[in-house]
């Protein structure tokens, strides 16, 4: 199997630096026209024989704009949403670290021990997107090129694990809007790949600069 991890197009919060979460938050026009070009890519370099997709609208949305036309049915699965921050959701990063001050850099710092009050526990999230992601791989041994659309926070997670760090190192990823970051698991091929979008600013799942 290929697999082809695609993050959903830039939201209406990640167009204001909002944490989103499992805030069903949907696409900016710039997320769609993302959206678009992720779809000609796909179209042009690859031979996508199945779709899997977070059930959030951000990413379901994504799916539908990049593979419409090609008849590839979208196969939501719920474990590939992605993780929720609690009470930090609906705010800003410049907020969030003004008013939580410790609790946020120690989140930043060792987000397995330190989870945003609410928030949904990163061992939690680990295993369910693990999980998800191995079931998708035991249905398809024969080398298709398998497409996933879902969210910064559960690429990383993947990534992470394929290249056996701890899943504290998950900020430091770098996972841009509509990017896509490819693996023949075990190994990994290529990550953040943003070639194929429009010369507008991005924006990264997470931020800590």
């Amino acid at each position: 199997m290929r697999l082809l991890l695609a993050r959903h197009g830039q939201s209406l919060w990640n167009q204001v630096r909002k944490f989103q979460g499992a805030n069903d938050v949907g696409l900016s026009d710039l997320g769609r026209v993302q959206s678009a070009a992720l779809g000609r890519a796909l179209r042009t370099g690859y031979r996508v024989a199945a779709a899997y997709v977070s059930p959030m609208c951000r990413a379901l949305d994504t799916a539908e704009i990049a593979l419409a036309g090609t008849g590839i049915p979208l196969v939501p699965i719920p474990e590939l949403r992605e993780l929720s921050l609690g009470e930090w959701e609906g705010c800003t990063v410049d907020e969030v670290r003004a008013r939580e001050g410790n609790p946020y850099h120690a989140w930043v710092r060792s987000p397995l021990d330190c989870p945003p009050p609410g928030g949904e526990p990163l061992p939690d999230v680990c295993g369910r997107v693990l999980k998800a992601i191995g079931q998708i791989g035991a249905r398809h041994r024969n080398g298709d090129d398998v497409l996933v659309v879902a969210h910064g926070g559960v690429i990383s997670v993947y990534l992470c694990h394929l290249l056996g760090l701890s899943f504290n190192s998950l900020w430091r990823m770098r996972i841009d809007n509509c990017s896509l970051t490819i693996a023949r698991p075990p190994r990994l091929v290529s990550v953040n790949d943003t070639a194929h979008l429009p010369s507008t600013p991005n924006t990264a799942w997470f931020d800590v600069s």
